[in-house]
């Protein structure tokens, strides 16, 4: 998912692989193995580099969809904090997608129930 929205990004800009490592000082086999997902954990400091030469947050490339957005497009500040806290205390990938797959459940039991009893 990570190397996906990379890739999608960095072609959005119009960015070859070689473009965005040089911008970074990341080696373009690295980004690579990042956007085809056969490095599936890169660091917070490689994805800070990507996001900043790409011009985007860091919740765009770790989120499944883009994340809440003010008018001006900029990614509200407390869901920032609230990513980097995640990051900070450790929350894997996997973790959080699996939170997402339990709220997703949560929301599809509550409109069943709903449904159900209309």
């Amino acid at each position: 998912m990570i190397g996906e929205n990379i890739r999608r990004y960095r072609k959005q800009k119009r960015m070859t692989l070689s473009d965005l490592a040089s911008t970074t000082g990341i080696s373009k086999s690295y980004l690579s193995y990042i956007e085809r997902g056969i490095k599936h954990n890169p660091s917070i400091d490689v994805l800070e580099k990507i996001t900043e030469a790409l011009e985007i947050n860091i919740s765009s490339i770790i989120t499944d969809s883009p994340a809440p957005a003010s008018k001006d497009g900029v990614i509200d500040e407390e869901w920032q904090a609230l990513i980097h806290e995640a990051i900070q205390a450790g929350i894997s990938k996997k973790q959080f997608r699996d939170f997402q797959k339990f709220i997703r459940y949560e929301k599809w039991t509550s409109f069943e129930k709903d449904k159900n009893t209309n």
